[in-house]
């Protein structure tokens, strides 16, 4: 009873390490929150090293891994600068300018990751707000809700759905069959909202953007980079190991350039990768007590998945769940029991596509949001209530939308 008491405060201080990454006292930031958290469990107890090892899921972080070297090299060719000026080239009017930012963010999640994707196209938006005196909040909460409701559509779009296709050995193709449709009626509907909410604030023209000086796209690069997520994507879609794949892919663009890697391997985000192994070791201890498997019996009458209210209640407990744990935790300790709820496939999208568009109901509800919203905070201080306002009736909304069409297509 005592080691499972200090294994249940082990996970309490890792859980507000990692929510609060900027404590007063303690601002070490999430990662060495988790690697922390990780040493911890070890000490107390939980796990044995060799266990702990086994805790974590090298599947999913070889996948992150690839994603972040394809995206280095995609930046690096200057392909975001490019997109940019397209998108702002292609509109007349502010809402035009959203639709577009909304499809260009929720596609782009779809194939990269969803927190990237807000880092590269925040100052896109500051910038197109700025010199067409655009109000900054519907923009910034288009890009961030719209990337997150993106990448539901696919085991490649953030992490929590990595570590979904790690765990299910779900097809890339098969999941997008039935996620990516959800996804797609989720952006239909936050872009209705977004008009519901903001139309009276945007003006009917856009003006004619001033030139701003960029580097230019360097093709030789671009191309090459294009080509490489092309055949990465096609071997998703042919089955194959998702991680390997993305792997075989950036190391023949390291191959094709024929210099020294380490300038592109220096803008992985190392950090992220260490967040991920001490989360997998925090969590892994906190199931070695127990508890999850007696709450998932206690439950699992009321989700079953073959009845409406099964589905309601599922739904609220993910999405629930993913504010109050964060949605990765949330996956890796509810995947394990998803076959005690009946359908085991339409468990798994629904874990993924609930436990994603979860992260829109607050500001803090991703790591994605937080980028957009310190990536303006100079110019526009997005706030907690100002973001909820839309947030919380766009995330059950999407919800509401997104799983009936799982449902209807899983049967």
């Amino acid at each position: 009873m005592t080691s499972h008491l200090l294994i249940y405060v082990v996970f309490g201080i890792t859980y507000v390490l990692i929510s609060a990454p900027r404590l007063p006292g303690l601002p070490i930031g999430r990662p060495a929150g988790a690697m922390l958290g990780a040493l911890l469990m070890v000490a107390v107890g939980a796990l044995t090293p060799a266990e702990s090892y086994r805790a974590i899921d090298s599947d999913t972080l070889l996948l992150l891994f690839g994603m972040m070297v394809l995206t280095a090299y995609l930046e690096r060719a200057g392909f975001f600068e490019w997109l940019s000026r397209g998108l702002l080239a292609r509109c007349a009017t502010p809402f035009q300018l959203l639709v577009l930012l909304s499809l260009v963010a929720g596609g782009l999640a779809a194939l990269l990751v969803n927190d990237t994707v807000c880092l590269f196209l925040t100052p896109v938006v500051v910038h197109a707000c700025r010199t067409a005196g655009l109000p900054f909040a519907p923009f910034l909460i288009a890009l961030a809700t719209s990337t997150n409701i993106g990448s539901a559509a696919t085991l490649v779009g953030n992490p929590q759905n990595m570590i979904i296709g790690s765990m299910s050995g779900f097809p890339f193709g098969r999941f997008l069959l039935y996620s990516g449709p959800a996804a797609l009626a989720g952006l239909a509907v936050n872009l209705l909202l977004l008009r519901l909410y903001y139309r009276r604030k945007l003006p009917p023209t856009l003006p004619v953007l001033p030139p701003v000086v960029e580097r230019p796209v360097n093709r030789r690069e671009l191309v090459p980079a294009l080509v490489a997520a092309g055949a990465i994507l096609a071997g998703f879609f042919a089955g194959l190991h998702l991680g390997y794949t993305t792997l075989a892919g950036v190391t023949g663009l390291i191959l094709y350039h024929r210099k020294d890697a380490r300038e592109i391997l220096g803008r992985v985000d190392w950090p992220l990768l260490v967040f991920f192994s001490g989360l997998f070791i925090v969590v892994a201890g906190l199931a070695s007590t127990g508890i999850v498997d007696r709450s998932w019996r206690a439950t699992a009458s009321y989700l079953t998945l073959d009845r409406a209210t099964g589905l309601a209640a599922f739904s609220a407990l993910m999405t629930v769940g993913s504010n109050l744990v964060s949605n990765v935790p949330l996956v890796l300790l509810a995947g394990p029991h998803l076959p005690s709820l009946g359908a085991p496939e339409l468990g798994w999208v629904l874990l993924a596509f609930t436990t994603t568009v979860a992260g829109n109901l607050t500001l803090i509800g991703s790591v994605a949001n937080i980028i957009v919203a310190e990536g303006a905070k100079q110019h526009h201080a997005l706030g907690f209530w100002e973001y909820c306002r839309f947030g919380l009736v766009s995330t059950v909304l999407v919800l509401v939308v997104g799983v009936t069409v799982i449902r209807l297509l899983m049967g």
